[in-house]
């Protein structure tokens, strides 16, 4: 694989050719307890192939294009067997959603540390020192879920001027985004999903950070990069599996963030890091979920 970032200039037409004619499949799940119940759900989902996530009152409308479904299409969605949770559900067929129209009913502005706002292009300008706009579309990355915002904490709480940084799994670019606006530099942006690659340099380039680097795909285009920082908010076993791979990459003296896992994962979690003599030095926590640092 090789790092080939998509040009602005061809991102629009290649967003309107997947968003045509595009017929889907929605699941319409009920979840008792919701939390940690609908979180779990969405990640496991999102690994079978479902592209977009709309949380309601009860629980979350999941959405798969057709050309993805079949018939066992949720047989492993492990949470569903799971006696701790109570999860129903019904599906449909659904053609041509408007997803912005969608995500517009869900998505409220929110502020971090009354510092950093994430919102949208039709929500008021707050007065915030760092102010990101985003249009999610299919991506994940608002802001609104536990690990993004602990990310942006860490950010918000660490010196990124002139410093080198990747944002692995980079959903909407939302992280990236404030570590170029904290005066990182150069800045790449990952992703293997292609909605959160398109997306990410859609929204780079509507907050002005268009010399971030945005490419598609997983840890093997790490081969001979060096970064000071490295924030991966993706989900545990993908850290374990990557965590050799990101100390590899890291200068000396580098900062790891990592997130995207339960309390309960932060032994697991370190004891890998350790392996890689990355010490742990901080941790927040918000509803269970953990947002890791680590120094070499």
């Amino acid at each position: 694989m090789s790092l080939q970032p998509l040009t602005q200039a061809n991102l629009q037409n290649t967003v309107q050719i997947k968003m045509s004619n595009i017929i889907y499949i929605g699941y319409y799940f009920k979840v008792e307890p919701m939390q940690p119940g609908t979180e779990i759900l969405i990640a496991e989902l999102g690994y079978a192939g479902f592209e977009s996530f709309v949380a309601t009152d009860t629980g979350v409308t999941a959405y798969i294009q057709k050309d993805d479904w079949f018939d066992g299409v949720l047989n492993n969605i492990y949470v569903l067997t799971n006696n701790e949770f109570k999860i129903s559900y019904t599906f449909d067929e659904i053609e041509q959603v408007n997803w912005n129209s969608e995500w517009e009913k869900n998505f409220n502005p929110i502020i971090v540390d009354s510092l950093c706002s994430v919102r949208a292009p039709f929500h008021e300008k707050p007065d915030t020192k760092y102010d990101i706009v985003i249009e999610p579309k299919m991506s994940f990355g608002t802001g609104h879920h536990e690990t993004t915002h602990m990310m942006i904490q860490h950010i918000l709480n660490n010196t990124f001027q002139n410093k080198s940084v990747l944002d692995m799994g980079c959903g909407t670019g939302v992280l990236a985004i404030l570590a170029a606006f904290k005066g990182a530099k150069p800045v790449d942006a990952i992703d293997i999903d292609n909605w959160c690659y398109l997306n990410s340099v859609e929204n780079a380039e509507r907050n002005n950070a268009a010399h971030i680097n945005v490419y598609e795909g997983d840890s093997r285009l790490l081969k001979n990069k060096n970064y000071d920082i490295i924030i991966a908010n993706i989900n545990r076993n993908i850290l374990l599996k990557d965590i050799g791979v990101y100390s590899k990459c890291l200068n000396q003296n580098g900062q790891l963030f990592l997130s995207g896992f339960y309390n309960n994962d932060i032994t697991i979690i370190e004891e890998e890091c350790n392996k890689y003599n990355l010490k742990l030095q901080s941790k927040l926590e918000r509803n269970n979920w953990i947002a890791l640092e680590f120094k070499n």
